[in-house]
Order: structure tokens, then C-alpha cells, then sequence
């Protein structure tokens, strides 16, 4: 079977407007689901993340009101089962060409390290020359900003797509403390942003890219994107 790439966030803290730094990582729901959407059908999964640091899983994600029933999957210890987290790739060592797919998870972490990080800019060039299946949910959605050459023009421009809306954070209590929103910027890059309703499953498919809003989309994400591998 094919081998899928899961990109994750490096960092576990964000830092705010107001120069605190707010623990974080990426979303364990946001891995999870696809993960294990991709190997139960029978595919090979690797993760990178720049540096090739061991990610670190927000704590807030592994709460079980965040996890709808499915903390069999997303409890601290079931990640830690899994091998792929514990020795993952760096990113500057990806090889795009080996991938049938690729998909970046979420979490606040994102908006620390991929929205500019050059080893994961060079991956999402070379995925949308090869024409490659790309995928991401939430926050990781940030990584698509790293593309943007000098002058600010973007690859993804012209595209439709989605990830965490401004009204849900908002509603999570980090709008005003966040150096940016997600929402705002992807609608600079030249495309268009749509949004579902706050905290429902919403996806986005425009060419080989694939996007979700939030974390209910990673089941819907995961399946769209398998779609492409049959």
C-alpha cells in the first residue's frame, strides 16, 4: 500500500501578545482519527516534524469532553504506544517524492514554527508540482503560509479553503491574545476561506488540496483524503 506523511508541530508553547508563552503542541484528536484511518486501510505512515524533535501533544486535547467518545484513541498513553510519534522524521530530511499523501495536523503549535518554516515550505512546493495529495486540519492549516515567496504571493492562491475559524476562536478565549488568526491570513493569501458552522464538521476540496475547519473535521478529512488513493 501507499505510505502517507503526517506533519506535526515541533513546539509545545505559543507565544502570546503579551509575551507569556501558552503550553501547547498539536491536537490529539487531529492525529489520531487520520492516523488511524490510514493504517486500518492498510497504509504506511510516517511523521515529520522540523528539527525531528518527539512532538508534544497539547494537554488541553486529551481531556474526554474534547474527544466525543473516542479517548480510547486519544489518551496520553495511546499516543505513546504509537512509534511512528516517538522517532519521526525532520522535515529538512523529507523526501516529497516517497509519499503518496500528505497531512498536516493541527493544534496551536502550528502557528509557533510551520506558518514559517522554510524545510516545510520546500515540502509543499515540491507536493504541488508533483501534484500530490495534501491535506490539513485546523491550525495546521498555518503551515500552507510558510509557501509564500518574497513578495508575498502564494501558491495556494486561487484555492478554496477552510481551517479554524475566527468566530471559534473567539469562542476558545485566545482571539484576542493570539498573534494572528488563522482565518484572516489564509483570506490574504489570495484564495478563498469559507467556514462551516463553529465546532461541526466542515472540509474543503479544491484540486489535490484538502482542508478542514477544526478538529470534528479529521474523520471527514482523513476519508477525503484516502479517497484519492484508490
Amino acid at each position: 500500500m501507499s505510505e502517507i506523511l503526517l506533519v506535526l508541530t515541533g513546539t509545545d508553547r505559543l507565544t502570546l501578545t503579551d509575551g507569556t508563552e501558552h503550553p501547547t503542541g498539536y491536537w490529539a484528536e487531529e492525529f489520531a482519527t487520520p492516523y488511524r484511518a490510514f493504517t486500518e486501510a492498510g497504509h504506511r505512515v510516517t511523521v515529520a516534524t522540523p528539527g525531528g524533535v518527539v512532538p508534544t501533544v497539547d494537554p488541553v486535547s486529551l481531556r474526554p469532553e474534547f474527544n466525543e467518545g473516542r479517548a480510547d484513541a486519544t489518551t496520553a498513553a495511546a499516543l505513546d504506544a504509537i512509534a511512528e510519534l516517538r522517532h519521526p522524521l525532520a522535515l529538512a530530511d523529507v523526501d516529497p517524492a516517497r509519499y503518496a499523501a500528505v497531512f498536516y495536523v493541527g493544534g496551536l503549535g502550528p502557528l509557533e514554527d510551520l506558518a514559517d518554516d522554510a524545510d516545510s515550505a520546500r515540502l509543499l512546493h515540491a507536493v504541488l508540482e508533483q501534484g500530490t495529495p495534501l491535506a490539513a486540519v485546523c491550525h495546521g492549516v498555518a503551515a500552507l503560509l510558510a509557501a509564500q515567496d518574497a513578495e508575498g504571493r502564494s501558491p495556494f492562491a486561487g484555492y478554496r479553503l477552510t481551517g479554524f475559524s475566527a468566530e471559534e476562536e473567539r469562542q476558545s478565549g485566545l482571539a484576542d491574545r493570539l498573534p494572528w488568526l488563522l482565518e484572516d491570513r489564509l483570506a490574504a493569501l489570495g484564495g478563498t476561506y469559507t467556514a462551516g458552522e463553529p465546532w461541526e464538521p466542515h472540509v474543503v476540496v479544491d484540486r489535490a488540496l484538502h482542508t478542514g475547519q477544526n478538529p470534528a473535521s479529521s474523520a471527514q478529512l482523513a476519508a477525503a483524503l484516502l479517497k484519492t488513493l484508490h
